[in-house]
């Protein structure tokens, strides 16, 4: 996909973005916090379905028959997003301290969050294993140094893939480290201007694959195509409901 092509999509998003009507804006963006915190905890296995998750979320009714772990999954992420939403608002740059805040927030009343694991971990299905305590540690740190010289190097969907790449690879908690990455992604979208992108539960194989081709070959080309095509749906449909009279 041409970059190009979704800088133009965003400009015209951006410039237009104030003229969507605040009850459209309002429910879009409901809808959407929602369904990405949906994909990205079925991602990692939660059971709830995309009806059930609303309903927790927006009616704050438990459902039945389900673990208090996925409830509070759910709740933890939008917790976490609407959390990354106000940083991006502030201006703040992406730094150690919000990614454990984030992941802080994603592991209330499940695990102590925000602390690096000092245990050696393995993934279930997956040719890459992450980095040793002792080497992960250095890795995590280089991740920080690295993030600006990045943001010159790279563009903003090419960065963001590669954040949400490099960090997940590392794997420096011992659980949420998905959730976490995909929220890194976001943060690098939105601080760049585009819109946050969802990652479908449908499409968990192809995303997958991405992920190993850059753990195990430093190709990153997959996945940034990827979500630049998620960032250019999510674009289109910002820029129907902008009004044109």
């Amino acid at each position: 996909m041409e970059y190009e092509s979704l800088l133009e999509k965003r400009d015209r998003y951006l410039a237009g973005k104030a003229r969507i009507p605040d009850l459209t804006a309002d429910t879009f963006e409901a809808a959407f916090e929602v369904s990405y915190t949906h994909n990205s905890t079925a991602i990692e296995g939660n059971s709830l379905s995309l009806i059930e998750t609303g309903v927790v979320l927006m009616d704050g009714i438990a459902i039945g028959g389900k673990k208090v772990r996925e409830i509070l999954e759910v709740i933890n992420h939008l917790r976490a997003y609407r959390y990354l939403k106000q940083c991006v608002e502030a201006g703040r740059p992406l730094s150690e301290e919000i990614v454990k805040d984030l992941h802080q927030m994603l592991m209330e009343l499940i695990m102590p969050g925000g602390v690096y694991r000092n245990v050696k971990v393995f993934i279930v299905g997956a040719r890459h294993t992450p980095p040793a305590p002792q080497e992960m540690y250095r890795q995590i740190k280089d991740f920080y140094l690295a993030l600006e010289g990045k943001a010159a190097e790279l563009n903003p969907i090419a960065l963001a893939a590669w954040t949400h790449a490099e960090f997940v690879r590392i794997h420096p908690f011992r659980d949420g480290n998905g959730r976490t990455s995909r929220l890194l992604m976001n943060y690098q979208l939105m601080a760049n201007g585009f819109p946050a992108a969802d990652i479908p539960k449908e499409r968990r194989l192809e995303y997958f694959s991405c992920l190993e081709n850059y753990d195990l070959q430093d190709d990153l080309e997959a996945f940034t195509e990827m979500i630049a095509g998620l960032v250019d749906k999510r674009l289109d449909q910002y820029l129907d409901m902008i009004p044109t009279d």
